[in-house]
């Protein structure tokens, strides 16, 4: 394989047609020296299938971190076997071509997302990529009668062999063969694929913070690979649900759902600074639900539509965040 130079330029984007997607899918997985902002990939493994779930072709590289690999008891990969390899801004023009026009599909997919934009955005590129499929949240749309949302329950439950777990191609194809009849039994019962709107990530870490990995990674519905954070409790009582055109007032009771190009952790920070209180749910005291998509499959933004919850674009909060209203009983 030889890697291809990146332009100095955007990547150029199109978004799909149909809500499937006009070229497909893009089934993906990566292996990446941890689980954090600034974590790196250090493999991917992309299997294309056609609008119906047929093997197209698949692609493989390793890639060099430029920096210690990590956990290498778990992927395999050690920096000797890293150091020839090319590093993301010599690949990023070959993986773009095998994401462009495709609906990309990956196990817990924002992860795989997560890991993918911020590389592209490290080299001053954008991932081509307008919608993404996680194979978890389809699962249980599907009513599957799986223990856990582990690759290899979803594997055995479709009887695909897994010949080499946490291998970036071997588990994008085991995902693949997983994710065909999954899509036919879609189409036969009439379920919607549970699609994603993606927003590239701008936040990369760069003040130095890292995650710790935690054992979330994999797990039924996880959506975070943070440990829980304890957080003090908010001093002020509810006011009630924001009003369009109206300001944030303390106490107001927000939940955040799907991709935001702030990291999800520093924009519940300005939040609670401001003194609003971050809901994990959402529930009828919920004064507004955060969402750059609010018609996708989440349960937050299912639950906001069905309690008609305000809704409010990320970039509208966070001007709003610059003034927010004082609570009347203070």
């Amino acid at each position: 394989m030889h890697a291809l130079q990146p332009t100095a330029r955007p990547i150029p984007t199109q978004r799909t047609g149909a809500s499937e997607g006009s070229a497909g899918y893009a089934v993906v997985d990566v292996e990446t020296t941890g689980l954090g902002r600034t974590d790196r990939v250090i493999s991917a493994g992309v299997y294309r299938l056609d609008a119906d779930g047929e093997m197209v072709d698949h692609w493989y590289t390793l890639v060099n971190p430029e920096r210690d690999p990590g956990p290498v008891w778990i992927h395999g990969l050690t920096s000797v076997m890293l150091a020839d390899a090319p590093t993301f801004p010599q690949i990023a023009e070959e993986l773009a071509e095998r994401l462009r026009d495709r609906v990309m599909v990956a196990h817990n997919a924002l992860f795989d997302w997560n890991m993918i934009s911020r590389e592209f955005s490290r080299a001053g590129l954008r991932a081509p990529v307008e919608q993404r499929l996680c194979t978890m949240v389809l699962s249980r749309d599907l009513g599957l009668p799986l223990a856990n949302g582990k690759l290899s329950t979803l594997a055995d439950y479709f009887g695909v062999q897994q010949r080499h777990a946490h291998n970036a191609l071997d588990d994008a194809r085991v995902l693949a063969e997983a994710f065909r009849p999954s899509l036919h039994l879609a189409r036969s019962g009439g379920v919607p694929l549970p699609l994603t709107t993606c927003v590239a990530v701008t936040d990369l870490g760069e003040d130095g913070q890292t995650v710790s990995a935690s054992p979330a990674r994999g797990s039924w519905g996880a959506t975070s690979y943070r440990p829980g954070r304890k957080r003090p409790a908010c001093p002020y009582p509810n006011p009630g649900r924001w009003r369009e055109g109206g300001p944030l007032v303390q106490g107001m009771r927000v939940a955040i759902t799907g991709d935001t190009a702030t990291d999800r952790e520093l924009l519940e920070d300005r939040a609670i600074a401001a003194g609003l209180h971050i809901a994990s749910s959402v529930s009828r005291l919920t004064s507004l639900l955060v969402t750059n998509e609010p018609g996708s499959w989440s349960g937050k933004a299912r639950k906001a539509r069905e309690l008609s919850t305000p809704t409010m674009g990320e970039d509208a909060f966070l001007q709003l965040l610059a003034d927010v209203a004082v609570h009347p009983g203070s």
